[in-house]
């Protein structure tokens, strides 16, 4: 498959209410409005070819960034290509999923986790936020920074509600994601999710939801669930 040929299937599958609906999530022009389940019939081709996968991120297209961070290799990918997505993560969609769980994956997780969340770029800081949630849900907890994790909390707590927009956002997942993945530091995230309360954020002319941290921390405990580690973060 080549990148006229990827970006062509992209056309197609392309709907105006999924266009629609991504535009007052935050989205813009130029995208073509394809949903990520038909989207995903793209992958295994676009796999084939690191090249095609790394062109359709640089498009600037919002449906074929998506695709790239479903195709791209993690592990390979070089961290000058992910601070460049980062800084061309435009909308949150693409921030705090597409580039997060592609960095979450691969070799520069916490070193660019660690940078982006002092950026003063909005995007940039949620998606070193995100990026440090996706990775606490796939790594062991041998493998995690207990210390730097609960400072991290500390901060939060502090300073979350004067955060700006979306930062927020993901302030309020990285603590659900540590109290449903971090099983030491369980109790210390349910403490400070008790703390912060209820997170305002402007969700736009959507019905999206910010969960309620506590709530959300309940009920994995309830489903016995903390501590279960994903497979991959990247969806």
């Amino acid at each position: 498959m080549t990148l006229r040929e990827a970006m062509r299937s992209l056309e197609e599958m392309g709907t105006e209410q999924t266009k629609k609906t991504h535009i007052r999530h935050g989205a813009r022009e130029p995208l073509f409005g394809v949903r990520v389940g038909d989207m995903k019939k793209l992958v295994k081709d676009v796999k084939k070819d690191q090249d095609i996968a790394l062109a359709l991120y640089a498009t600037g297209n919002s449906d074929a960034m998506y695709l790239a961070g479903l195709t791209v290799n993690p592990k390979t990918v070089a961290k000058e290509v992910l601070r460049e997505w980062a800084r061309g993560a435009y909308w949150y969609m693409i921030a705090e999923y597409t580039v997060a769980g592609v960095a979450a994956e691969g070799p520069y997780a916490l070193e660019l986790a660690r940078e982006w969340i002092e950026s003063p770029d909005e995007q940039v800081a949620t998606c070193g936020w995100s990026t440090y949630a996706n990775y606490v849900s796939i790594a062991p907890d041998e493998e995690l920074d207990m210390e730097e994790i609960q400072a991290l909390l500390r901060r939060i707590e502090a300073s979350i509600h004067g955060e700006r927009n979306r930062v927020r956002y993901t302030m309020n997942g990285f603590v659900i994601a540590v109290g449903t993945y971090v099983v030491p530091l369980q109790g210390i995230a349910k403490g400070v999710a008790e703390a912060i309360g209820k997170v305002h954020v402007n969700v736009g002319e959507t019905a999206c939801k910010v969960p309620l941290a506590t709530d959300y921390i309940d009920k994995i405990v309830l489903m016995d669930r903390v501590g279960r580690k994903r497979k991959t973060c990247i969806c």
